[in-house]
């Protein structure tokens, strides 16, 4: 086993940056008060929530009052799209959505289906790309709700949010995008991209885990998702995690200040491993869109090869990766991101996904693309369809 330990796992979770955890500290201890309550220490409390509500509605472009906290990104999915189709089923009954979207969404949608909803889901082409002309073409006069992902947790093909906004409101659906990969890396801002609904999640910004946000605008009523006491102005009952709250406001605010170079500096390093990859590894597909993704996602197909072999090898020299969406990684089954952008089930299950995070450099890409030509090298003489391949090449 390595001594030597790489992370290239961000798209999963983030390391709590030190700024964040100092930022956290006094809640667990001294600030202990509940926010709800009336007394001095209850109402520091209640003004560090605020505090951080109205940071988290300015890195996003929205109002204070339309920011609510949840435990989670799935619980931000969760209440978006079953609150808005129940509390607009009189309305209509469809949903679009798309057939790429994490399984907070498509679960949830899946689980509408059985209430006697209807749900369209749009597919991308080849880059993983969801066209918006598609999404209009889509509409019914009984669509209540469009919910496409900012940017795609799995290959990091990033949307056009703003046309799929535009084409909601012309429309008068209400919009959601489910911004958990995106928040923090990419410029949000929910009102030029007529976003009416918009999920985050402070874990995957460095911040910690258990705390999420979901934006809806204002004059929007999804149902209550969370019954409970009159917290988040009466709309998510439970008491409010405020340290974990304040960990996210100091992390989104982190990761917003100077946002544009580090992406630039990111991209860098994603760039140059993609070009390294492809120019020492033959028989790879990148998948996802090659310049229209976020700024830390690298995604490879590796034929004649199994993905979970490739990551147990990666693990022994110290390196943390994936194979796509750490939600499904105890299942067999080849992502339905990489089947819904065409790929065959053979070159699904040879998935590798590297996401770069701010403190991995240059070296660490060097590391990881000598790992895997050696790696891939050696899983590759062991199947037997590669050694057809060479027979081929040899005639």
């Amino acid at each position: 086993m390595s001594k030597k330990t790489i992370y290239f796992d961000h798209a999963a979770t983030t390391p709590v940056k030190p700024e964040v955890l100092a930022a956290m500290l006094p809640y667990f201890t001294e600030h202990y008060g509940n926010p709800s309550s009336i007394y001095g220490i209850g109402r520091e409390n209640r003004a560090a929530v605020e505090a951080a509500r109205e940071k988290i509605a300015t890195a996003i472009g929205a109002k204070p009052n339309e920011i609510y906290f949840t435990g989670c990104g799935t619980e931000a999915d969760n209440w978006a799209v079953k609150g808005t189709a129940r509390a607009y089923k009189r309305k209509g009954n469809h949903i679009i959505t798309s057939a790429i979207e994490h399984h907070a969404i498509l679960h949830t949608c899946a689980a509408l289906e059985k209430e006697g909803f209807e749900v369209t889901y749009v597919k991308p082409d080849e880059y993983g790309i969801i066209h918006p002309e598609d999404i209009e073409k889509a509409i019914r006069p009984e669509t209540i709700l469009i919910s496409v992902m900012f940017a795609n947790n799995e290959i990091g093909t990033v949307q056009d949010i703003a046309s799929i906004g535009e084409i909601a409101k012309a429309h008068k659906i209400v919009f959601h995008t489910d911004a958990v990969q995106a928040a923090g890396a990419l410029a949000i801002d929910v009102k030029a991209m007529n976003v009416d609904m918009l999920s985050m999640s402070a874990h995957k910004l460095y911040g910690p885990k258990g705390v999420g946000a979901l934006y809806i605008r204002s004059g929007l009523r999804p149902d209550i998702f969370m019954d409970g006491g009159a917290q988040e102005r009466a709309r998510r009952g439970g008491t409010e995690n405020v340290a974990g709250i304040v960990g996210f406001a100091k992390a989104m605010e982190m990761a917003t200040d100077g946002l544009e170079e580090k992406a630039a500096y990111i991209s860098t390093m994603r760039d140059y491993l993609i070009s390294q990859i492809e120019e020492k590894i033959p028989y790879v597909r990148l998948n996802g869109h090659r310049t229209q993704r976020l700024p830390n996602n690298v995604n490879f197909s590796f034929q004649y090869i199994e993905g979970e072999s490739l990551l147990l090898s990666l693990d022994l020299k110290g390196i943390a990766a994936s194979s796509g969406s750490a939600c499904t990684s105890g299942s067999l089954d080849p992502s339905h991101v990489l089947l819904a952008i065409g790929l065959p089930h053979e070159i699904a299950h040879g998935s590798l996904r590297l996401t770069i995070g701010e403190e991995n450099t240059m070296e660490d890409i060097d590391y990881v693309v000598d790992s895997l030509v050696e790696i891939v090298d050696r899983l590759r003489k062991m199947s037997p369809l590669y050694e057809e391949v060479l027979k081929k090449e040899k005639k």
